[in-house]
């Protein structure tokens, strides 16, 4: 639930940004010269990249719920077995061990989403955020090339 705040909260930060840099680009641009005009042109691009981005940002989210939600409801998910210090941190090698059970799991099952969305989780809980993006992607794509059953 914290990190749906604070995705929100970001996401509203980010909106009043767009909203306030578009505001000055159109400023820019209404004052006529070249250079302005240019300078405009420019601040009117970083609201556009940022919009993509957390647009295609949310759609990684929501998809990957889908797929928790899926997992949870066959009783997939990965049970959190991780040993933790005193201050509720992982510890590495536990988080190492798991790894590699979710790792040799993955291989063993290339194709199938399931093991590819434990996997990211191994690579989240393992501090390994890039690792855990492309596996999740990879477990996103997996899921929506899966074969539709018939009802």
């Amino acid at each position: 639930m914290r990190a749906k705040i604070t995705y929100f909260i970001t996401a509203a930060v980010l909106a009043v940004y767009f909203v306030l840099a578009g505001g000055r680009g159109l400023a820019l641009i209404r004052i006529g010269t070249p250079l302005t005009v240019v300078f405009g042109v420019m601040v009117l691009i970083l609201p556009v990249i940022g919009i993509w981005f957390l647009w295609k940002n949310t759609q990684f989210v929501k998809k990957a719920h889908r797929l928790s939600s899926e997992l949870e409801a066959e009783g997939g998910l990965p049970v959190d077995e991780l040993e933790r210090d005193r201050y509720g941190r992982i510890l590495r090698d536990s988080a190492d061990e798991v790894f590699a059970r979710r790792k040799a799991e993955t291989e063993d099952a290339p194709g199938d989403w399931r093991t590819w969305f434990r996997l990211a989780v191994a690579y989240h809980d393992a501090r390994d955020t890039p690792r855990a993006r492309k596996a999740m992607q990879r477990a996103i794509a997996l899921y929506d090339k899966k074969p539709v059953r018939a009802a």
